[in-house]
């Protein structure tokens, strides 16, 4: 049993296998409707590409499951890209997620980098996530090869500094300013990724500090806040649950993180999206009863960005 801070060799050492992936095929796809800037739900094709694992070995991190261990061949990436518009063919603005980080030579060939500009230049808006560290002229120059509303996607995680130390995830808080104000220098737009209650942090400080950290985001220039409940399901995060250094987050404090985050986007000009992840919601759940009711508003106000009526259980009494 490990507990924290634990080392890169703990975390790859509990981890279990990887799924066996085909480098011409992205892993997953599917179509996503999100608020856009302008207030609309528009649809987004996310494709999750079949990339070479990341070099940075995060404490929370599950994605490496569906990464290759050897770079892709050149090309690969533009024939994922092609096979997932085949099968989704309409959408207003496109996801390219690879697990780690666009700009990374070793997942995404830069070789390809134009053929990729090339086939994303219909859409609207073309969405990268990228470590801040690896932020720097590469984004300009793939930006002006595509000719589109660049957004790049940064893990700022917490600005909580031990509990962003025990992530691993090699950066500070002082890194992602850099980065954020990097990238609006040069007119591209920042999305940002939070986690609710990482390891090392109890309930309410989960819900303090996620908010914190969406206010420094913001701050920061921030346009797009993606907060994501911390999951457990990659070996390290189990040996952290039975020393009792991590537990996941409710469902409530998913609402009540989506809730104030709303709020505090309305005092801000010009307002941020601010969205709570919901993917395999049913895990948080700590009510039957209520749970896929909370999971249903959660997605409601993702939806609408507005507060929607809060719920009450008959059940749980909460």
């Amino acid at each position: 049993m490990f507990s924290l801070p634990v080392s890169e060799t703990e975390i790859v050492s509990t981890r279990p296998a990887k799924n066996r992936l085909d480098p011409w095929k992205p892993y997953f796809t599917l179509i996503e409707p999100e608020c856009s800037a302008e207030g609309q739900i528009e649809d987004v094709l996310t494709i999750f590409l079949t990339n070479k694992e990341c070099p940075f070995h995060c404490t929370m991190c599950d994605l490496w499951r569906n990464t290759l261990d050897e770079r892709v061949p050149v090309g690969a990436i533009p024939a994922q890209i092609v096979e997932a518009r085949s099968c989704f063919p309409v959408a207003r603005h496109i996801k390219l997620y690879n697990a780690g980080n666009f700009f990374d030579p070793q997942a995404i060939p830069p070789e390809d980098h134009l053929e990729i500009a090339r086939l994303v230049q219909p859409f609207k808006t073309v969405i990268v996530e990228n470590h801040p560290r690896l932020t720097d002229d590469r984004c300009i120059q793939f930006r002006d090869k595509i000719g589109t509303n660049l957004e790049i996607a940064l893990g700022l995680e917490t600005v909580h500094s031990h509990a962003l130390a025990n992530l691993n995830k090699r950066m500070t808080v002082a890194d992602f300013d850099r980065a954020a104000q990097f990238l609006i220098q040069h007119k591209i737009a920042v999305r940002t990724f939070l986690l609710l209650k990482p390891p090392g942090l109890d309930e309410d400080l989960g819900l303090e500090w996620v908010l914190r950290s969406l206010k420094h985001a913001v701050e920061m220039g921030a346009s797009c806040v993606s907060m994501i409940p911390t999951r457990g399901g990659n070996g390290i995060m189990e040996h952290l649950q039975t020393a009792g250094d991590f537990s996941p987050p409710s469902i409530r404090s998913m609402e009540q993180a989506l809730e104030q985050g709303l709020n505090y986007a309305r005092t801000v000009s010009p307002t941020p999206r601010v969205f709570m992840d919901v993917w395999d919601s049913a895990r948080f759940f700590d009510c039957p009863h209520c749970g896929p009711m909370r999971s249903l508003r959660i997605q409601n106000m993702n939806h609408s960005q507005r507060i929607t009526t809060s719920i009450s259980c008959g059940v749980c009494k909460r």
